[in-house]
């Protein structure tokens, strides 16, 4: 019982349960993907040795089949063309390790809209593994009978402050949001695959002292299509820690992925299951009856993991 309490105590307080991965053989037999996001820092912080790690972790046995890249890849301008040098020292120079040589499938953050949006997308013909088709998209993954969708989403221009603030993100006004949202509800209405992600750079719910608007136009706008077809995770970043978060009303898994180079504190809040400061990246496993979505910090430990089961 003390045991118990203790663990979780220290869940309530964003201590992680810290569990390093021994045995690679839980990611056999499993489709896996990686999860990174607000990356851009020159290799500087902690960008470079967890990009080292998440390339170690993949030889060793994670085998990821993609890494789902939710935004804000380069800090803090964006890029200027698909020739800007940041692509160089945010990207291809850090996450350089031969298991990293996979498919990237990113969507626009916040930093990415300060500068030219369409250099993202066009980023996809001159890298082979830069894969964007679109602001937002979709792809279906099918491993041994097992389906998954993962829907990706451009969270920006559905928040009224980045739209409000044209110098600032001169592409965010410029979208049709309205059009955005019906495209997803047509997506998740026709999805019948076994599990359905939903990724976004900006979170429905978090703690953070970031702007309450952002939240509240997500909150308004996105969730009640997400709840209405019952979406199995919803993965953003943007905040640069790692939270899990639980609704009532809703039996979405909320899940805030942290920073892939410098992170910041976090404490809980209402619906709260787990949260930690740490920086990292995580790892989702999914086969016909599991989908698994696990927390990493730099060191490799597990801090959090996320089970949902048919």
């Amino acid at each position: 019982m003390k045991k118990i309490f203790l663990l979780l105590f220290a869940t309530l307080l964003g201590i992680p349960s810290i569990a390093q991965i021994s045995d690679y053989s839980v990611f056999d037999e499993k489709f896996n993907f990686y999860v990174a996001n607000d990356l851009g820092r020159n290799g500087y912080y902690d960008q470079k040795p967890i990009a080292e790690l998440m390339g170690t972790m993949a030889e060793n046995g994670t085998d990821p089949e993609f890494v789902l890249a939710a935004g804000d890849i380069h800090h803090f301008e964006g890029v200027r063309s698909v020739n800007d040098p940041l692509w160089m020292t945010n990207y291809e120079l850090i996450y350089s390790h031969p298991e990293l040589m996979i498919d990237w499938f990113p969507l626009l953050g916040n930093h990415e809209y300060r500068g030219n949006t369409q250099a993202v997308l066009d980023y996809s013909d001159i890298s082979r593994r830069w894969t964007m088709p679109a602001r937002y998209y979709t792809k279906v993954f099918e491993d041994k009978g097992m389906t998954i969708r993962v829907v990706w989403v451009d969270t920006a221009p559905i928040i009224d402050k980045y739209r409000n603030e044209k110098e600032t993100y001169p592409d965010a006004c410029k979208q049709d949001y309205r059009q955005q949202l019906a495209w997803v509800d047509s997506v998740l209405t026709a999805a019948r695959e076994d599990w359905v992600i939903v990724a976004g750079h900006h979170p429905i719910y978090a703690e953070t002292p970031k702007d309450e608007s952002e939240r509240q136009d997500m909150q308004a706008r996105l969730d009640p299509i997400l709840r209405k077809h019952k979406v199995d995770m919803y993965i953003c970043g943007h905040i640069h820690n790692f939270q899990h978060i639980r609704i009532p009303g809703s039996d979405i898994d909320y899940i805030t992925n942290s920073s892939g180079s410098l992170s910041r504190k976090v404490n809980p809040i209402e619906g709260t299951v787990f949260c930690s400061p740490e920086p990292g990246f995580s790892i989702v496993s999914a086969d016909k009856k599991t989908l698994v979505l696990r927390m990493i910090d730099k060191k490799g430990n597990v801090l959090h993991t996320v089970t949902r089961n048919k």
